[in-house]
């Protein structure tokens, strides 16, 4: 009746102590009285949350929900983790040319002729880039755990080039790991 196994404990409990304080001389039918006081404890215990809920609701001030949850912007979190855990597999299964094509051309919607423009390659082999990372990407089926030297640095300059719209950080990021890549070989 009073929707949680707790509240209805502590009911029947009251309702008990109550009872044996109650001259049982006067009650005619023991089950009926104490089915009824159950009931009727029950019923007054939803009234009593109705009230609390109902007075809650007159005291509350929406602009302090809305600061509340200016404060607690809780919606990014999942959204921050998943970001981090996508580009990690990509950093990991595609090279860093690959990897700068990907994000630009599937995420940012740069055309063929954008990217021909920054990584300075013709726009067939941008184009072969970007399936070819897409073939790899789509054969990943299982969770891979790693560590970028420079996650931080790299998700930063990412969620900005997303919220903010300042890509050209996000392209140094990915022409500085391009060069890395390149003075390891």
């Amino acid at each position: 009746m009073v929707g949680s196994f707790h509240d209805a404990e502590d009911i029947v409990q009251e309702t008990f102590l109550k009872w044996l304080t109650v001259e049982k001389e006067k009650i005619k039918n023991t089950k009926a009285y104490l089915v009824r006081a159950v009931t009727n404890n029950c019923l007054n215990h939803l009234e009593m949350l109705k009230r609390r809920k109902d007075e809650y609701l007159e005291n509350l001030n929406p602009s302090d929900l809305i600061d509340w949850h200016k404060l607690t912007d809780l919606t990014y979190i999942d959204l921050e983790h998943e970001v981090s855990a996508a580009l990690n597999v990509i950093h990991k299964k595609l090279e860093p040319l690959e990897k700068g094509i990907f994000l630009l051309r599937e995420v940012f919607n740069f055309d063929y002729d954008e990217l021909q423009h920054i990584f300075d390659k013709k726009k067939d082999n941008c184009r072969q880039l970007f399936c070819r990372a897409k073939d790899k990407l789509s054969l990943e089926t299982d969770k891979i755990k790693i560590d970028l030297p420079k996650a931080g640095q790299f998700l930063t300059s990412f969620k900005k080039a997303c919220d903010l719209g300042h890509v050209s950080e996000f392209i140094h990021e990915l022409g500085t790991d391009i060069s890395s890549k390149l003075k390891k070989s």
